[in-house]
Formats: C-alpha cells, sequence, structure tokens
C-alpha cells in the first residue's frame, strides 16, 4: 500500500487552557503492525473500550506543531491510559523545530526552506503564522541553529524552538535522547 493510503489521523493532547481543557492536536501516523493484530486502520476504534485495552503502535509521519516531545518519525502508542494520551516508545532521531511569526510566513518560509533543505531538513507544516520543520540530529545542533538564525535575522517578529529537545514540564532541561544517536554515528 502506498504510504498516503496508510496515514491516518489521530488526536494528540498538546497542552491544556487556561480552563483546564485540553488542547488537541491531530497528528499524521502510520499504523504499525502488532502481533496479533491488523494495523490500525479507523482511529475512532481506538477510542472504544476495547481500543483503550489494546492500543495501537504509530509512527509519525509528520513532526507536531504544538505537541512537545516528538518529532515525525518517531513511534508512539496511542491510546494509553496518562494525561498525553500516548507512549513515546521510540525517537526516531529526528528534530522538530518550530517556527513563529507574527507575519504571515510565505516569504519567511521561501527564504528558511531552502537552506534548510541543503542540510537534509524538510519542512512539514507551513500555514500562516507557524512552520514546523524536521532535520536529523546527526546534522548538528550548531550547524541547523547557524542557519536558522543567519536566514531569520531578515525576519522580525520571528523566533523559533525546538519542539523535542527540552523537557515539556519545565522548557529548560535537556531530554539528551539524542546522546546514543550521536554516539553511534
Amino acid at each position: 500500500m502506498d504510504q498516503l493510503q496508510d496515514t491516518i489521523q489521530i488526536p494528540l493532547i498538546a497542552g491544556y487552557n487556561d480552563n483546564n481543557e485540553p488542547v488537541v492536536e491531530q497528528v499524521n501516523v502510520v499504523s504499525l503492525p502488532v502481533a496479533g493484530r491488523q494495523p490500525v486502520t479507523d482511529p475512532e476504534a481506538l477510542l472504544s473500550k476495547a481500543g483503550l485495552e489494546q492500543p495501537g503502535e504509530f509512527r509519525l509521519t509528520k513532526s507536531p506543531a504544538f505537541i512537545r516531545g516528538l518529532a515525525a518519525d518517531d513511534r508512539i502508542r496511542y491510546p494509553v491510559d496518562n494525561a498525553a494520551t500516548y507512549e513515546l516508545l521510540e525517537h526516531s532521531g529526528n528534530l522538530s523545530v518550530r517556527v513563529f511569526s507574527k507575519h504571515n510566513t510565505e516569504e519567511l518560509d521561501q527564504a528558511l526552506t531552502p537552506e534548510l533543505e541543503l542540510i537534509d531538513g524538510r519542512i512539514d507544516i507551513s500555514s500562516p503564522g507557524l512552520l514546523v520543520y524536521t532535520i536529523h540530529v546527526s546534522i548538528g545542533f550548531q550547524q541547523i541553529e547557524d542557519v536558522l538564525n543567519r536566514t531569520l535575522t531578515r525576519f522580525p517578529d520571528t523566533i523559533w524552538y525546538y519542539g523535542n529537545v527540552y523537557d515539556p514540564e519545565d522548557g529548560v532541561t535537556p531530554l539528551n535522547w539524542w546522546q546514543d544517536i550521536a554516539q553511534s554515528v
């Protein structure tokens, strides 16, 4: 089957608003085979009681816009009984880079995307005010940051963040999941 035909969307909790209501992001995933079960093609089936007893395993096809700690090609189990509704099973080695702007991002996209493609980055989400990129950690933090900082100097009111480098709870503690990957490269 074509990967595009296999892609489904599942709702993951990105956080909570001021009224403590969940903020949900629809994330593109591909269902992975789990022993004794067919791959999931209907995400609604996962929300049934039976689905909660046997969650599916999925690979993200794109880095999410707002869910911290995940990037494209990470492997997760969903749904699970925790606040996030998913469990991270394996980091792919990809970094998620989120670029926010107070202005329309069309011109920024045209300037930044080719620069990141030169270092094997790819754009996953392009919308007014937000661009999301995926870049493998083996490229190196310094090279990625140099490209971002050099390009963004021409775009006021624009800022970038890693989406899966820092602890989602405090936003400053490095997760260090890339240490094993960096040693093997």
